[in-house]
């Protein structure tokens, strides 16, 4: 049984693997391709707000009507769907397909998150073990090979644009709008931000799109279906419409999800940063455009490799630890990029801060989805759909003032997103053992933390 479940996790992580070598190489390069009056980040803009939307009622929906797998199938389509507007690059094709892209990214993330921890609660009572254990191994392992898709999908980015001939330098005036001190560089096209040529456009959302169609068919073919054992023990039919779409809201009653709402909000803006920001006004701005993808390797890389460390980690250290190592990384990170000029005589430095970025992205990446899994145990789609919710408004707020804002602002607005959300994480942190201290007895008889403290809905 083992070899079967294992199979299912490897399927979804490849599946996604190809996806999102296309999707995250074509976002990172949405605001460097797309410069002319904000096209490429009001496509980010909005694509997140399709999710936002999508976020409050399908997943659940989709999830009922066609089980995880074709709810998993469905939304990938309408990934390969962006990726065909991106073919003929205007208001009328890029706008209208990222909003279809939103909409299926919170069902696909939904499932997902679904699936693997049905999946591995499964799998624990069949093996007796801890659940929590294997549904955090599986999704390190989802991630780590996940993560990887924005190495190739970048590699094969940087590759194509390196056919380009080779560039004169970048003027000494332009530098020193680069960097923190940039504030034009979302509508104005310099020099730098170079058009590869069309033809390499082509060449590369070619092989994007046949990435994504592959994956559609690697899921559609050898996923197996599951279903909810929790649910089907409690032999109920499922609650009516309505009651799964006013789940998503009726869980914000619950003092610790309100907490939590920060935590994936943060994320969101650290990501739109990194896509929309880093890559545009250090990157292409003091290197040029055939570096993002290599910049964004980097990011990629140590992103993976700290996934799984992370899941072995955790079971070591608790969360908090890691929690506390994601803040002081970004904390740092954000302080030098606000005092650092970038040149191209600093090339690593480049690198050095998309490999941090990786660093603490990965705790929020795999810390969140475990967090919210384990405290919302038995509201588990709920649960991942505020969590997408809270990312996409997040992503939304910060893709949107990308245009006007100047880069030294938005690192501040970092700044202090990133001290709220812990505040309130440490809060949440506190209730959970205060929690845990007084049912300590009940605790043996319960599977997961924090199923106590889950208000009556």
């Amino acid at each position: 049984m083992m070899e079967s479940s294992l199979k299912n996790v490897l399927v979804v992580s490849f599946g996604f693997l190809l996806l999102f070598t296309a999707y995250g190489g074509l976002q990172s390069l949405q605001s460097s391709l797309y410069g002319e009056e904000g096209l490429g980040v009001t496509a980010l803009s909005t694509l997140y707000g399709g999710m936002l939307l999508s976020s409050m009622f399908l997943p659940p929906l989709l999830i009922k009507r066609f089980g995880c797998k074709w709810t998993i199938v469905i939304s990938m389509c309408c990934y390969v769907a962006f990726s065909l507007g991106n073919f003929y690059a205007s208001w009328f094709t890029l706008v209208p397909t990222s909003i279809l892209l939103g909409l299926g990214a919170a069902p696909l993330w939904s499932a997902q998150g679904t699936y693997l921890t049905i999946m591995g609660n499964t799998q624990a009572e069949k093996a007796g073990k801890v659940g929590r254990d294997v549904v955090n191994q599986y999704f390190g392992t989802f991630f780590l090979i996940f993560q990887s898709s924005g190495v190739w999908g970048n590699l094969i980015s940087s590759l194509v644009f390196g056919q380009t001939p080779s560039q004169e330098a970048i003027p000494e005036e332009q530098l020193l709008s680069c960097g923190a001190s940039d504030c034009l560089m979302a509508t104005a096209s310099t020099n730098s931000t170079q058009r590869p040529s069309q033809t390499l456009i082509y060449t590369l959302l070619g092989i994007y799109t046949g990435s994504g169609v592959l994956a559609v068919l690697l899921v559609a073919v050898f996923l197996e279906p599951i279903k909810d054992a929790q649910r089907k023990r409690e032999g109920d039919e499922g609650p009516p419409f309505w009651s799964t779409l006013l789940s998503t809201f009726r869980l914000l009653g619950d003092k610790r999800l309100r907490l939590l709402v920060l935590l994936p909000m943060y994320t969101g803006f650290e990501q739109a940063f990194l896509a929309g920001d880093y890559t545009r006004s250090y990157v292409t701005c003091a290197l040029g455009i055939r570096f993002v993808g290599y910049v964004m390797i980097c990011f990629s890389a140590t992103n993976s490799l700290c996934s799984v460390l992370y899941g072995r980690l955790s079971q070591k250290t608790g969360r908090a630890a890691l929690y506390a190592l994601g803040a002081v990384t970004h904390l740092c990170c954000i302080i030098a990029l606000l005092l650092w000029e970038p040149h191209p005589r600093q090339l690593a430095v480049f690198f050095v801060f998309s490999g941090l970025w990786g660093v603490s992205d990965a705790v929020w990446q795999t810390q969140n989805n475990a967090l919210y899994g384990v405290l919302f145990e038995k509201n588990k789609e709920a649960a991942f759909a505020n969590y997408r919710l809270w990312e996409s408004l997040g992503c939304v707020i910060a893709f949107g003032y990308s245009t006007f804002l100047c880069v030294s602002v938005k690192l501040y607005i970092l700044l202090g997103v990133l001290s709220l959300a812990m505040l309130a994480y440490g809060t949440v942190e506190y209730l959970e053992a205060k929690a845990a201290a007084r049912p300590a007895a009940a605790e043996q008889a319960k599977p997961a933390e924090g199923e106590e403290t889950e208000t009556a809905m």
